[in-house]
Formats: structure tokens, sequence, C-alpha cells
């Protein structure tokens, strides 16, 4: 099984940038499986955050769109999460995930291998 570490989590201003990074153990692994971002808030349902096919392409969630991107230059088996104009309401645990098919996962039950977490805090 694929193993994931997620990272770059910190506690910013609102208004503030943060770039997670997802590393996977295999190489070539997410242009052969699609990924996603999820993210859990204290007392709240883990929820989809955004998606990158293995062509690179991406999709998000109305929350976030337009101010979170996956970058294209994401390598074979490292993914980031560019996230710009963070509000409170972004705060959360944010957690990588590894599908499996060309897509990213949005829903929770179809994630194969989830990264451990890491904190984002937006507070002033």
């Amino acid at each position: 099984q694929v193993q994931l570490i997620d990272s770059g989590g910190a506690m910013v201003q609102p208004g503030g940038s943060l770039r997670l990074s997802c590393a996977a153990s295999a190489e070539r692994a997410f242009v052969t499986y699609g990924m996603s971002w999820f993210r859990q808030a204290p007392g709240k349902d883990r929820e989809f955050v955004a998606l990158r096919w293995t062509d690179g392409t991406s999709y998000y969630a109305d929350s976030v769109k337009g101010r979170f991107t996956i970058p294209r230059d994401s390598a074979e088996n490292t993914v980031y999460l560019q996230m710009n104009s963070l509000k409170p309401e972004d705060t959360a645990v944010y957690y990588c995930a590894l599908g499996q098919y060309a897509y990213g996962p949005r829903n929770p039950s179809a994630v194969t291998s989830w990264g451990q977490g890491t904190q984002v805090t937006v507070s002033s």
C-alpha cells in the first residue's frame, strides 16, 4: 500500500497563504492514480477540497474555488495544494488521499490511502 506524508500546515492570518505538500512512498504514484485533498474541522465531517487527475487536471470544491490550486508542476510522487486568501473557516486538519482511478476521489469511502494530516489554522 502506498504511504502518503502530508506537511506544510501552520497558523496564518486571514488573507495569508500556505502551500501544503503530499509525498508518496511509491514513485510515479500520482501519474498512476488520482489524488485528492480533504479537510476536517473540529466537530465536522471530513469534506472534499480538491482533486487531481493523473494528467494534472484539477477540480475544486465551491468553497475554495479561485483561492486554492493544485499546481501543475507537481512531481510524479509529490503533489502540492497552494492555498491563498485564507479565511478563518478554512481552519481544519488537511489530508491528502489517493484513489484507485485516474481521477482523485470525492468521497472519503473511495480513498485507498490517507496522509496523516496537517493542521491549518487561520486566525488573527
